[in-house]
């Protein structure tokens, strides 16, 4: 299976089992990344995945939440997203000079010196070498703290709505352990 092939909403919609119009909001909201293809969406299968499957720890998660709809803002606003985040970037380096997370700056600022699409591609994917970008992040601040508690409550949401109710036996060998 590969991870980089483009879904339909519908599809996703199906794997995700989510209404089409719950997977446009994710879209719309910039939860969910997604490219357009004339009047039509694709989604990439692997943010689809981790979105059932979450490999992340909650954290992680809520990091790769937040920095999606990061993403549509620097989609939306580049240029003032790339000031607030050269600004971002001096500051952090001030203040880990040296530091394990040195490198992880360093690889943002040349990121952000490059194609869009590659700081696109480290706010949204779920791989590991994004995974350890996000935790060095120099885009505090492109969300209002509004905007930042929505996306979370969209998180919890989402969460919420996978979750299966137990079995009656489960839920009573759970009450007995208790």
């Amino acid at each position: 299976m590969r991870t980089t092939e483009l879904l339909t909403i519908g599809e996703a919609a199906i794997l995700l089992r989510f209404s089409r119009r719950r997977v446009l909001d994710l879209c719309a909201r910039g939860l969910l990344p997604y490219v357009s293809l004339g009047p039509q969406r694709r989604v990439r299968r692997a943010d689809v995945e981790a979105l059932i499957h979450p490999v992340l720890t909650r954290t992680e998660l809520e990091q790769l939440w937040l920095h999606q709809a990061i993403a549509a803002r620097f989609m939306a606003r580049p240029a003032a997203v790339l000031a607030l985040t050269e600004i971002n970037l001096r500051r952090l380096r001030r203040l880990h000079a040296g530091g394990p997370e040195w490198e992880s700056l360093e690889r943002w600022d040349a990121l952000l010196g490059g194609e869009p699409e590659a700081v696109i591609e480290a706010l949204t994917s779920p791989a590991q070498y994004a995974v350890r970008l996000r935790s060095t992040s120099p885009f505090a601040g492109v969300l209002s703290e509004r905007e930042r508690r929505s996306v979370l409550d969209a998180l919890t949401e989402s969460r919420c709505d996978q979750a299966r109710p137990l079995r009656p036996a489960s839920l009573e060998r759970v009450m007995r352990a208790v």
